[in-house]
Order: C-alpha cells, then sequence, then structure tokens
C-alpha cells in the first residue's frame, strides 16, 4: 500500500504545472540564477538570510536602467520638443536657440549649464498638475528619433519583469533618478507600475501658491536637488528612511548607490546593466556621453555585483516589440 501512495503522489507532481518563469525575457544564465537565488534566500522564513517583508526594500535607477537614455535623455527630448514652439524672443542663449531647432549636440555641447537652462525654461513656471499632464499628453504621440519607437515601449520588458518579480515576493521598489521626479511620476505608474509616491529624483524648486484653480503647487526656475551620485543615498535616507537591499543601476551615477546599499549588513545585491547589445539596442559604456559605466565594470565583479550583460542576458529588450 505504501509503495502505491509513493507511486502515486510521485504521478500527481508529474501532472502539476511547472512553475511559472518569474523573468521569461531574461535567458538562463548566471545573472538570472543569481537573481533568483538572491530572491528565494531572503524569502524563505527557515533560512539564514531571511528578510522580513518591512525591510525588502529595492532601489532602481530610472534612465539607461528601466528605459533608454540615447541619443539623450527623454526629458531632455521633451523639453526640446517643447521649445520649438517657443517665441523666438524668449530665446536668448546659445543652449536654447539650439534647442529650438532640434540641435540635440548643440544643447550638449553647452553643458550641464546649457541642459539646466533648457529644463528651466520648459518645466517651471507652471503647477506640478500642468507639467505632469503635459508630459503624459506628450508621452502619448511622442518618438525617440534614434529608433521612431514611442517612448512608453523603450522601457526594458527585462527589467519590467524584475520589478514585478521582486513585488510579487514582498519587495517594495522606488526609482531613484536622476532625472526630474515631477516628469518621472508622471510616467512611472503606467509603465511600471511604480505609483508616484515610490519615485525619488532630482528636484526645481518650487512654492505653495494660491491661484484662480485654487491652491496649488508651481514649479520654479532653479534647482533645488540633484539626485545623482553622492546625492541618491543621501535622497534614500532623506525620503525611505532605511537602506534597501537590492540596488540597480547602470553607470557610475549609481555607484553610490550601489555601494552603500551592498555595505549594509545581511543578504544583498547589487546590479549593473550594461549596455553590450548594439543590435537591438545601443552599446556603450566607458567612453559615453551618457550613461558612462568605468568604475562600475572595474569594481563591481570584485564587490560581488550582478554585472547584466544586455546581449546575452536577455532574450528581449523593448515592452513595445516582442521579440
Amino acid at each position: 500500500m505504501r509503495r502505491v501512495l509513493a507511486l502515486s503522489a510521485c504521478v500527481a507532481l508529474l501532472a502539476l504545472p511547472a512553475m511559472a518563469d518569474p523573468l521569461p525575457s531574461w535567458n538562463d544564465t548566471d545573472s538570472k540564477a543569481r537573481i533568483i537565488a538572491f530572491v528565494d534566500a531572503v524569502t524563505d522564513p527557515t533560512g539564514d538570510d531571511f528578510v522580513p517583508t518591512a525591510d525588502r526594500i529595492a532601489v532602481f535607477d530610472n534612465d539607461g536602467t528601466l528605459w533608454a537614455e540615447q541619443p539623450v535623455y527623454f526629458q531632455l527630448l521633451y523639453a526640446i520638443d517643447r521649445l520649438g514652439d517657443a517665441d523666438p524672443s524668449t530665446l536668448t542663449t546659445p543652449a536654447l536657440q539650439a534647442a529650438a531647432a532640434g540641435d540635440m549636440s548643440g544643447v550638449m555641447a553647452e553643458g550641464e549649464e546649457g541642459i539646466l537652462e533648457v529644463i528651466h525654461a520648459t518645466h517651471s513656471g507652471m503647477t506640478v498638475d500642468a507639467f505632469q499632464a503635459d508630459v503624459a499628453a506628450w508621452a502619448e504621440t511622442a518618438t525617440n528619433p534614434a529608433t521612431g519607437m514611442a517612448y512608453t515601449d523603450m522601457t526594458y520588458q527585462p527589467m519590467v519583469e524584475l520589478l514585478r518579480y521582486l513585488r510579487d515576493e514582498g519587495f517594495v521598489t522606488y526609482i531613484v533618478s536622476g532625472g526630474g521626479v515631477h516628469f518621472i511620476r508622471a510616467l512611472a505608474e503606467d509603465a511600471y507600475g511604480i505609483p508616484p509616491r515610490q519615485v525619488i529624483g532630482s528636484l526645481l524648486a518650487s512654492e505653495y501658491q494660491v491661484t484662480e484653480d485654487g491652491p496649488q503647487i508651481v514649479k520654479l526656475p532653479e534647482v533645488a536637488f540633484i539626485d545623482d551620485k553622492e546625492g541618491k543615498p543621501v535622497a534614500i535616507d532623506r525620503i525611505i528612511g532605511a537602506r534597501p537591499i537590492l540596488a540597480g543601476g547602470n553607470s557610475d551615477g549609481d555607484f553610490a548607490m550601489l555601494e552603500w546599499t551592498t555595505a549594509g549588513d545581511g543578504p544583498r545585491m547589487g546590479l549593473l546593466v550594461h549596455h553590450t547589445d548594439g543590435d537591438r539596442a545601443f552599446a556603450y559604456d566607458r567612453d559615453s556621453h551618457i550613461g558612462r559605466l568605468e568604475r562600475g565594470l572595474d569594481e563591481g565583479p570584485e564587490r560581488g555585483w550582478v554585472i547584466v550583460d544586455m546581449a546575452q542576458d536577455w532574450s528581449r529588450i523593448w515592452t513595445g516589440t516582442p521579440e
């Protein structure tokens, strides 16, 4: 009888459907195996590496990590589009003139100061609500000049799957980006399932005003905080109030965030997306004008970080183009 019961149990197990792959757009490489092993370890209540749900915090950069950042940041492309209809008399600097002409290289040639001029001209003097509504409307029709794809289709399918997988396993996922916080908040929930309150980013100054439409927060043409490099751990500490156990990025601008995250006690994971796929997307790292990745490549492996090779580790790139 025991043999019959054992045989019946084996047959029943074989008949069960296979466990769904939580990361179907990831190839079966070491990167995928390490991610799944980490998540299994921190969610197993019987294991030594178990992490309570309240402490399962994961933070991710946005540009180049969750969506593309070429040929320039999407937020700058939005600003350039908006300056195309500007009154010529208001275009008083080379950066503004280049942006109004759609000359991205001309804007980049003016450096950070020129980029900020364009951002200030297109992002300030309006309420947060009006700005975010305008960003959402722009994203519905705008297309990337390098690919012709909608910006909302240029999120990375493997990373969207990773965010979903982590949330299914009790993590809270945050975006911690050098991009403007209000720009990302306008799109993040639809793109990634991350609500606005879980988006941290760079900030223009703002003020409270009572307008014809009632009380509003109005954006001002000055920088309040740049959420990049060493600013990222500072912002996480200030806003989240706890050290994450997983951090993902793609450039040396994310190094401090990964360094701080993985220096904590207990199980930790740092993850860097390495842009190696010039056929399906863009290939760049050490010498790139955007998303430069040098220190992370040199030091990440010895720190135990997962270096994701897009060409080798991902079977699919974009959410908008099934492959």
